[in-house]
């Protein structure tokens, strides 16, 4: 990383900070977190603030209803956070497959699982945590109490949830209207909103430690509603609901190593195609180029291609995780790619809308978080009186006889939402994440190509255009990326188009440290976040 490059004017620069930061997509969360931090509180304690705000001031890409998952460096390991709800126990793919539906639905009640969220916040602080963990919430509640301004792209995504909203119909939708747009439409840029339902409900999280979403008084509202509209969640499934604390995975990618979350997220795809990447002289490439950009794009249809096909809930169903990511498997994959782009099929290893956010402390202690309800608003379901907007998570299953991913009662959803870390030489570098569905784990990619192939500090990292694929030969290429990228990749046989808004290709966030143990961050150009330290 050459940082005296950045003396240059005229670009995006990082921030430097020496006793700690935070990153995430919206300025007001990332300052609740610098708060917790500055109070004495740990890089989990700063996590925390950082997600219960980001639950108020952008409720468009996450709730209190959302899934959530964590990698945790305490200073001389990694931990990981699984925080993902399971189907309920009243809910069967037969069921869905009965009424003929050949994919579970993006909206209602179908696509809801139980909220992992908030028991992932309480577990987070139990571990990790130094301030009360009401403490930490408040920032949160005072927000949705008095109120705060919608930001930019905050107020985009808004509006694209109520336009999502329009086509809805039933009771189980009614109190979605009533939260988030009153009079109809979404808040303007700058408009102040309140949602006073979400400062009673988050007092009430922090106040019983998450008890009561899962067998308290939120608990019997969310059943009650859920019995009174066509909803499948019952008294026992919420009860039942646990964090998992999991070994992280990794590959290693040149002289680093890149950490995920095993399966059932989809992490492992970042590294199955950082696998078949290292054997190509990526640094040898300018990073927007259409090589650089051609070998990625294959790497990651390929990787996808095979996640699709084998991750799932590791509980229920045999995930080969060590075959996926074997150096010889890798090698298997990498033989396919060619000067053209191929149409992807998976292979057998044995023979949107997210928020992300990264905290780092004094002490060392580095926080890679991300949550999400999956696509918007989620079900659009919204429990009266509390704000809670619950997830769609139930998306992520198949429908599909015999897939490993089926829908099943008390069975994780395949997870989009991914946290990455970087270590060198079992040495912490840092936090990252991209959000954005199924871009997560091509943005991880980019990003660590970017840092480790061609040496670029988080905020360049970020900066630098992006690629989407899409399914079979179809990409999304940002247009910055430039009219020989873009004419080079449709001679190589890509369906190429311009990505129609920056919102398609992700929003990241990044914290590295350096050997002086100062922290450099970056933060997503294509959201309204911000990088914070002190």
């Amino acid at each position: 990383m050459d940082l005296n490059a950045l003396a240059e004017p005229g670009r995006h620069q990082p921030v430097f900070a020496a006793n700690g930061m935070v990153a995430t997509s919206q300025p007001l969360a990332a300052a609740a977190g610098l708060r917790a931090l500055q109070d004495g509180g740990s890089a989990a304690d700063a996590a925390i603030a950082t997600a219960a705000a980001l639950t108020v001031v952008e409720p468009c890409s996450n709730g209190i209803g959302s899934d959530a998952f964590a990698l945790v460096w305490d200073g001389t390991r990694l931990h990981g956070l699984n925080g993902s709800g399971r189907a309920p126990s009243a809910l069967t793919a037969a069921r869905l497959r009965a009424a003929s539906q050949t994919s579970v639905p993006l909206h209602g009640w179908d696509a809801v699982t139980v909220p992992g969220a908030p028991r992932a916040w309480a577990d987070l602080h139990a571990r990790f945590g130094r301030l009360p963990f009401e403490r930490l919430l408040e920032p949160a509640a005072t927000y949705a109490e008095e109120g705060f301004p919608v930001s930019p792209v905050v107020a985009w995504g808004w509006r694209g949830g109520v336009r999502a909203h329009a086509g809805l119909r039933g009771e189980p939708f009614d109190e979605f209207l009533r939260v988030f747009a009153p009079d109809g439409v979404a808040p303007a840029v700058g408009e102040r909103r309140r949602l006073p339902d979400h400062a009673a409900t988050l007092r009430e999280i922090a106040a019983t430690g998450a008890e009561s979403f899962y067998e308290g008084g939120l608990a019997e509202r969310i059943v009650a509603h859920a019995a009174a509209t066509g909803g499948h969640l019952t008294v026992a499934d919420l009860a039942a609901h646990v964090s998992e604390w999991v070994d992280p995975i990794s590959t290693t990618y040149r002289d680093h190593e890149v950490w995920e979350i095993p399966p059932n997220g989809q992490g492992i795809a970042a590294l199955i195609a950082l696998n078949i990447l290292e054997r190509e002289d990526i640094a040898a490439l300018r990073p927007v180029s259409v090589e650089a950009f051609h070998l990625g794009i294959e790497a990651l249809k390929l990787a996808l291609t095979d996640a699709h096909r084998h991750v799932a809930d590791p509980a229920r169903v045999e995930v080969p995780t060590v075959g996926l990511l074997s150096k010889e498997y890798a090698a298997r994959r990498h033989a396919l790619i060619g000067a053209r782009a191929l149409d992807p099929a998976p292979g057998d290893p044995r023979g949107s809308d997210t928020v992300y956010l990264c905290a780092a402390d004094r002490e060392g202690m580095m926080v890679s978080f991300i949550q999400s309800n999956f696509h918007g608003f989620g079900s659009h379901v919204v429990v009266p009186g509390t704000g809670i907007a619950l997830q769609n998570r139930g998306h992520g299953f198949s429908l599909e006889p015999g897939h490993p991913n089926e829908l099943a009662p008390g069975k994780r959803p395949f997870h989009t939402i991914i946290p990455g870390f970087l270590t060198r030489g079992g040495q912490p570098v840092g936090p990252f994440g991209v959000m954005g569905g199924h871009m997560q784990a091509q943005g991880h990619v980019q990003v660590v190509m970017d840092t480790v192939d061609h040496g670029l500090d988080p905020q360049t990292a970020l900066d630098t255009p992006r690629w989407l694929w899409a399914e079979g030969r179809q990409v999304l290429i940002e247009a910055a990326a430039g009219r020989e990228v873009l004419d080079g990749l449709a001679a190589r046989g890509h369906s190429v188009a311009v990505a129609p808004n920056a919102g398609h290709l992700g929003r990241g966030q990044a914290i590295w440290r350096l050997g002086n143990g100062t922290y450099v961050g970056g933060s997503e150009p294509r959201a309204d976040g911000a990088a914070l330290g002190w």
